[in-house]
């Protein structure tokens, strides 16, 4: 269930999107608003060149913000040579890209493949068509699945991305979703709560009274569902939450810095209470990289299991790999 994944991230913002969807402003949540260049990404690469924990072998440049295909021909062939170098001079394994459904074909799938394009992920963000329709996605759900399919048939690694809380949307909604992107089989999946930006359409109808966003606890709940159903698929949610919003822009949602921690931290406290039976005192063993998660933000999983009549002690067992936890009756 770890969320690991390493990209050179060179945002393309916007300028590939025909819709402007109720929710989006790339600006807000890229703190992008020049257009890259092949300069750029060069930059980008030697900047993560220069970290000791740099690995070619499981690094890709990820060219995400916009729907990358859609964006002038000649401009996203000026950026995939500058990329493809680094493939070639093994500086990267791949190349990954974000892109809309209906900005996937045949022929753009022959020009990606020929320039060392690995990865491809689609902004599905519901399969549920009516809500596509309220947020302006431009796309319907058949675009979604005719897409994945066209990905695979050119053995692409599918990533396919899903947002929570959207207008319209529901819990029930959003779990048939995640039900039918487990069905396209992806590799990785990215998970958003829907965030309230100024200058977006969800704003007015926010200001308007006609929009309610999750709260964090909601949306923690609902991801942490989520990410066990993708999980017990074997399929990787390599994102939870957006990376960062431009603080002055937020007007309101789920937004948390540590979201992805918070809802790790919500399996740990679901796993436990699964095992624990009778109310008493116990020590939890977990591996040592799960001490935080297990704890709880400002110990809220213990605290939460002491109001339940569980008094917990935490401790680290570098022999538990993964996410599982070991339990002991009694004090140490």
């Amino acid at each position: 269930m770890s969320i690991r994944h390493s990209n050179i991230s060179v945002f393309v913002p916007h300028i590939g999107c025909p819709n402007m969807c109720s929710f989006c402003d790339q600006r807000h949540i890229t703190g992008v608003t020049t257009v890259p260049s092949g300069e750029d990404v060069v930059s980008a690469v030697n900047i993560a060149r220069s970290s000791k924990n740099y690995d070619p072998e499981t690094t890709e440049i990820a060219f995400f913000g916009g729907s990358f295909t859609a964006i002038d021909r000649d401009y996203m062939m000026s950026l995939l040579t500058v990329a493809y170098s680094f493939i070639q001079s093994g500086d990267v394994k791949g190349i990954r890209i974000s892109t809309r459904p209906d900005a996937i074909d045949n022929e753009v799938l022959c020009l990606l493949k020929a320039y060392g394009v690995t990865s491809i992920e689609l902004g599905a963000q519901s399969m549920d068509d009516e809500v596509l329709r309220m947020n302006n996605r431009g796309h319907l759900s058949d675009d979604v699945v005719n897409a994945s399919h066209l990905i695979k048939k050119y053995s692409f690694s599918l990533g396919l991305q899903m947002m929570t809380g959207l207008y319209g949307d529901s819990e029930q909604k959003t779990i048939k979703t995640a039900q039918e992107l487990i069905k396209l089989n992806p590799e990785t999946v990215r998970i958003y709560p829907t965030i309230v930006l100024k200058d977006t359409t969800l704003a007015t109808l926010y200001t308007e009274g006609k929009y309610k966003p999750q709260t964090v606890g909601e949306a923690v709940k609902l991801c942490t569902k989520l990410l066990r159903m993708f999980s017990a698929e074997g399929i990787k949610v390599i994102r939870l939450g957006l990376h960062s919003i431009d603080n002055e822009a937020y007007v309101a949602g789920p937004w948390h810095p540590a979201f992805s921690e918070l809802c790790f931290s919500e399996i740990f406290l679901q796993k436990a209470l699964e095992i624990l039976k009778e109310k008493g005192d116990y020590c939890l063993f977990v591996a040592p990289e799960n001490l935080s998660k297990m704890i709880g933000q400002s110990r809220a999983n213990i605290e939460k299991l002491k109001s339940m009549g569980y008094n917990c002690k935490v401790l680290p067992d570098e022999t538990i790999k993964g996410n599982e936890i070991r339990v002991k009756r009694g004090d140490i």
